[in-house]
Order: C-alpha cells, then structure tokens, then sequence
C-alpha cells in the first residue's frame, strides 16, 4: 500500500462524521446509532437520505451543499474513495454529511424502521453475468433489506449509464407495481434541472465524454409489500 493511501486512511481515523466500525460490531448485531443518526449525530430532525456505494462521495456531498436542511449519509467499503468526500465535506463546513465505511450487506445493521427517507444508487456495479444479477443494489433480495428501514414510499434513485441494469430495475419494479415516480432512457435529452442533472460524478462524466446516454429511474417503495424477481419468461 503506498505511503499517500497510508496517509488518508490515518487522516479518515481524524473526521468525526467517518463511521469505520469493526466486523465484529456489525455482523448479525446492530451499531449503537440505529435509529439514532438525526439525535445523536446530526442533532436534528431533518430527513435522513443514503447514497449506496458513494465511491468518492460526489453525489452525498453534492446533494448535502443544496439541501442544507436535509442529512446525507454515503455508505462505501472503500476508505480511500471515502476520504474525498469527506475531506470535501471537512472543507466546505457540511455539518448534514457523514460517511460509513462498511458492506452494503450490512445495512439493516445501521438503520431502524422508517429511520431513512430516500436511497441514492449511483453507477453501481451493474453485476451482468447471470450468477451475479442478485448482488444488485436494485436487486429483489437488497429491495427487501431497504424496506425494512426506508419509510413507507420511500423513494429509490437509480442513475446508470449500464442499459442493462436500468431496464431489468424498470422492469422489477414494474412487476411488483411499485409506483414510478420519474424516468429517463437519457436524462440530458430533456429539460432536467435538479439535482438529477446538475450533480455529476467522476464516472458519469466519463462517461458522458465517451457518448454515453445516462439513465435515470426513481420509483417508491412499499414497506409492507415484499419485492419478487421478475420470473424467467416474464418481461
């Protein structure tokens, strides 16, 4: 490991908002702050909103310096991406920011029933190989963890450049009649304004450059209703 990396993972030890819990602390237990974050963190009651696989933190902080009033929390296992964000949001005074570092696997561990109010999936591993479609952030079985700490119709966000993966979530959610707030096969085609658009991350703008059309899906999750894969067959 090179002495700079070294040197950031030393440096997230330093960040308040950086939660690096052990194994030990998560697997089949829950972390100390569930269904605590806003009181105990935040020390408000605004609303809780996640970024899955944050990467860098673009969107998390992005999101955080528009909406002041809301609270962000960006979930990766990589520590040296995580420390960008949160360096970024050290910088800029973003007290609505924090980061875990952790397995998404893990996320019923965190969060308390109806503790969260929207989920971000941004460029996520569209996971093509046939073996590794249930590993999906949009997946069926991550669907059924989400709702059991997303508030009733809470929101799920989905923004890829992978056509696979846009269509087979449309698709999902289609089948199990979740309610399609919004969509986009390329979100720059249109007059998009918000924070949909107007927040880029490193990848999306690659891919952007190379001629990509981005794709964009957000729909409402049930609580009570668990989620189904779509059959073989079914389209």
């Amino acid at each position: 490991m090179g002495k700079k990396k070294l040197a950031r993972f030393r440096e997230l030890n330093t960040f308040e908002r950086v939660i690096q819990p052990p194994f030990e602390e998560v697997y089949l237990r829950d972390y100390h702050l569930k269904g605590n974050w806003r009181k105990e963190l935040f020390k408000n009651d605004g609303s809780l909103i996640l970024e899955l696989g944050c990467g860098k933190g673009e969107y998390t902080v992005g999101l955080a310096s528009k909406r002041r009033q809301n609270n962000y929390i960006g979930l990766d296992i990589k520590g040296a991406r995580i420390w960008t964000g949160a360096s970024r949001a050290f910088d800029e005074g973003l007290e609505n920011v924090a980061f875990i570092r952790t397995r998404i696997d893990f996320i019923t561990s965190f969060f308390a029933k109806d503790e969260v109010d929207e989920l971000w999936v941004t460029f996520p591993d569209p996971q093509e190989k046939n073996r590794r479609r249930k590993k999906r952030l949009t997946g069926a079985s991550f669907l059924n963890k989400y709702r059991l700490f997303l508030k009733d119709g809470g929101l799920v966000h989905l923004k890829t450049d992978n056509r696979s993966l846009y269509v087979d979530t449309l698709a999902l959610a289609t089948y199990n009649k979740l309610p399609i707030e919004r969509m986009s096969d390329d979100i720059y085609s249109g007059q998009w304004s918000d924070e949909t658009v107007s927040i880029q991350t490193y990848y999306e703008k690659r891919f952007l450059s190379e001629g990509n059309p981005i794709h964009y899906l957000c729909f409402s999750l049930p609580a009570q209703q668990e989620i189904l894969d779509v059959p073989d067959g079914v389209e």
